[in-house]
């Protein structure tokens, strides 16, 4: 079984260590974690990245929800990345999955959806057919995309939100919580509501 190491030991790194230990295909040889608060997660130690010259260049999967933050800590890894599918997650043998992304439990990836690298779909989130969902965007736990839907690189989308057909989201958004996205959203902008408005412009990334 291939030896993998993961980064970040916070919670997002608990259901992501669920997820490895149920898919059965790797062994969690390390989790590294520089907070200095942060020790153990389930039943592994967690240790400080600098100290650990063993685990460097071990396939890795980088356990943090920011979008920026993994692009950062996967710009300075120089390994491999690994994805990772749960095994109750439906995925079409038509849906495409970058390098390094998390497909976590009940989550459906439906006929001709492309996930993007170093993405998080989460719990139960649905991705319907003819999605696009560029690098580093975090779909959280039972939010949908009906079907061609396309949501830029960094974007957030809120845990229980709803995007219907054919509505293109930009880069760097965040879509609140429960919202209900019916038309275009901009990039960099945070959008909530029923229906979604933006409620806040930042021409920097978020």
């Amino acid at each position: 079984m291939e030896q993998i190491v993961i980064i970040g030991g916070g919670g997002h790194a608990k259901v992501l260590i669920d997820c490895l230990e149920k898919e059965g295909k790797y062994q969690i040889a390390g989790v590294l974690d520089d907070h200095p608060n942060v020790n153990q997660v389930l039943h592994y130690k967690v240790h400080r990245r600098g100290n650990m010259p063993e685990f460097m260049g071990l396939p890795t999967i980088i356990a943090i929800g920011n979008g920026e933050v993994r692009q950062k800590i996967a710009a300075e890894c120089a390994t491999t990345f690994i994805t990772t599918v749960h095994p109750t997650a439906v995925v079409s043998k038509y849906a495409k999955i970058g390098v390094g992304s998390q497909i976590f439990a009940g989550a459906v990836l439906n006929a001709d959806a492309s996930v993007g690298d170093h993405c998080i779909v989460n719990t139960g989130a649905v991705v319907e057919h003819d999605c696009i969902v560029q690098d580093f965007v975090h779909v959280s736990p039972n939010a949908s995309l009906a079907g061609g839907v396309s949501v830029g690189a960094f974007t957030h989308i809120g845990i229980g939100a709803t995007v219907i057909e054919n509505v293109t989201i930009g880069s760097h958004v965040i879509i609140g919580a429960g919202a209900v996205v019916v038309d275009d959203i901009p990039d960099h902008c945070t959008a909530v509501g029923i229906p979604a408005k933006p409620i806040k412009f930042n021409n920097s990334p978020l």
